[in-house]
């Protein structure tokens, strides 16, 4: 039978109680004090110190002892991780609140769900994604990156173009804020001109038939 490694952890110093209560739980459970690695540190970092030193200590046999699932996993994401390292180094993972030990069939039986429940959750952002951006394009727009310039800006730098030929394309572009490159393939969208390396909108040609 391997070692009892635990951890416990509370949000903010002023929570001595929540620690206490969880390192008392883990005690009882049959974890050493001194086998015990705590900290003060909220659950949204992904950098737990003390969490990474007790991973460390791990060897096969061994278990990861936790008073509470919430104190040890950010979300299901980090549990399911969790989970595969510590199975990695030949170990189990113990959650006291919720009678799960990893080494069992009813804890494996535990993980498979959440890891169930993981993809089930992930499939349906999917599936979200894909109506919204169908449901875009049925609107006649795409998804995705905006565009640079609008149907009615484009016909306005055309008309502009077509009734004062003195303006150059940084002139244009300035005006829209946008790029001379973006004003270039604009007018030659429409077939006005071809794209050149010049200035000058006077100057670029119009494409021959």
């Amino acid at each position: 039978m391997g070692r009892k490694i635990g951890y416990a952890r509370v949000s903010t110093g002023g929570q001595e109680i929540g620690l206490d209560w969880q390192i008392d739980q883990l005690t009882r459970a049959g974890v050493n004090r001194s086998d015990i690695y705590s900290e003060h540190i909220t659950g949204t970092k992904a950098n737990r110190p003390e969490l990474r030193n007790a991973l460390r200590t791990l060897r096969e046999g061994d278990q990861l002892v936790v008073a509470k699932l919430d104190r040890l996993a950010r979300s299901l994401k980090d549990l399911l991780e969790l989970d595969a390292e510590i199975r990695g180094k030949g170990a189990s993972l113990v959650l006291l609140d919720s009678n799960v030990d990893t080494a069992t069939s009813s804890g494996r039986l535990f993980i498979s769900i959440m890891g169930a429940a993981a993809e089930f959750e992930a499939s349906l952002v999917s599936e979200r994604t894909r109506a919204a951006l169908a449901t875009t394009r049925a609107r006649g727009r795409q998804g995705g990156r905006k565009p640079a310039l609008t149907p009615t800006q484009k016909r306005e730098i055309i008309q502009r173009y077509q009734e004062n030929n003195h303006w150059t394309v940084a002139q244009i572009a300035g005006a829209y804020h946008v790029s001379r490159a973006t004003i270039y393939k604009a007018l030659n969208e429409a077939g006005i001109v071809s794209l050149r390396t010049t200035d000058k909108l006077s100057t670029l040609e119009t494409p021959t038939s």
